[in-house]
């Protein structure tokens, strides 16, 4: 079956045969779901009641700001879950509105059915609870990234964080898209901050290897 391969490639699922996590679906009440181009699957502010995984296309969380004008927020694309994190918890409603970039397929699986799942397999429950936790640390880094009113600062307290050194090559786990999304900026300003690192002599960056040259000019940004 198609649909439990893809199913198998969630982070969610990840670790668990197919043949075995088609076992486990046997004992679950679950629907497979289409929706088409465009097509509204979740509102801001309802309660998450189920999970949905993305088992073909992608979908983007939109929010509507003061003039009316749709913003998007972010795309999922097949097979990440969506709004997993909100399954559970006293605020469990969905931050965004969740719409289908084009033709999607979704396996949904209620709360109350994926409870028992995380109770019939350890990698399940394992990796649900690295999720959670994940984006709990990604939200904390991000509240603290926002503090700084510069993107020059930002960079500065990122790469200070992740250990660069005077003179020694690092590489950049993070793309231009990460920094932005951990920032809270647009993807240019993240490269036109880097350019002007750059150009001050700063750091030399080759793709995603970031040499400092100035550590001290560094730091004082930083601080």
């Amino acid at each position: 079956m198609e649909w439990i391969e893809m199913t198998s490639q969630c982070p969610i699922m990840r670790g668990v045969p197919a043949d075995e996590l088609l076992h486990l679906f046997e004992n679950l009440q679950f629907q497979i779901k289409s929706y088409r181009k465009d097509e509204i699957m979740a509102i801001q502010g309802d309660e998450v009641k189920r999970l949905m995984i993305l088992l073909e296309g992608s979908a983007r969380g939109e929010m509507t700001d003061s003039e009316g004008r749709a913003v998007k927020i972010e795309d999922v694309a097949a097979p990440r879950p969506l709004a997993g994190a909100f399954l559970f918890g006293q605020e469990n409603r969905y931050p965004v509105d969740v719409l289908a970039n084009e033709s999607v397929k979704v396996l949904i699986i209620y709360r109350e059915e994926f409870l028992k799942l995380l109770g019939l397999n350890q990698t399940v429950m394992m990796n649900y609870l690295s999720l959670v936790s994940s984006k709990a640390q990604f939200l904390s880094r991000k509240i603290k990234f926002l503090t700084f009113k510069t993107i020059r600062e930002k960079l500065a307290n990122y790469l200070v964080s992740i250990g660069v050194r005077q003179n020694e090559v690092k590489e950049i786990s993070a793309s231009q898209k990460d920094l932005a999304d951990l920032f809270g900026v647009a993807r240019p300003s993240v490269a036109r901050g880097l350019a002007e690192l750059e150009k001050e002599g700063v750091i030399e960056i080759r793709n995603r290897r970031v040499k400092v040259l100035d550590m001290k000019a560094l730091l004082a940004l930083k601080s």
